[in-house]
């Protein structure tokens, strides 16, 4: 298999294997025009396999959805051909916008216009709980 590399444009790499069509989907990169390849499965040395996303465009990518679907994850920067930024992930202390409340008498139920606010409340289990209610978000 080819996948040409990218003059400019994002790298999201070691993507826990099968997590990669999640983090596609929470990017939203299924509702643009943009060239995406989605690698599936690639042998790792370090992990044994892992996804990659190569988004060939610069754009912004929302750091936190990628620390919450995977921490270990890395976000590579490429201008001109070349890597000028490689950050790794961390757990975001809040998640805005990228969880749902499940609980049906939740506030945000209702008014349709308040954010879906998630607050980190276990870090080793990765729990996250919704600021108005305090339901445990779903993974």
């Amino acid at each position: 298999m080819n996948i040409d590399s990218i003059q400019n444009g994002v790298v999201i790499d070691h993507i826990q294997a099968g997590q990669g069509m999640r983090l596609y989907h929470l990017l939203k990169l299924d509702q643009t025009e943009l060239s995406v390849a989605i690698i599936r499965n690639v042998v790792s040395h370090k992990m044994g396999k892992k996804d990659i996303i190569k988004i060939d465009a610069d754009i912004p990518v929302n750091l936190d959805v990628i620390a919450y679907v995977d921490p270990g994850a890395t976000v590579n920067i490429i201008r001109n051909g070349a890597l000028v930024e490689k950050r790794q992930m961390e757990l975001p202390l809040t998640l805005t916008d990228v969880l749902v409340c499940k609980n049906p008498r939740c506030i945000t139920s209702t008014e349709q216009e308040l954010h879906h606010i998630f607050k980190l409340t276990d870090r080793e289990n990765k729990v996250y709980r919704c600021l108005y209610c305090e339901t445990k978000a779903g993974g």
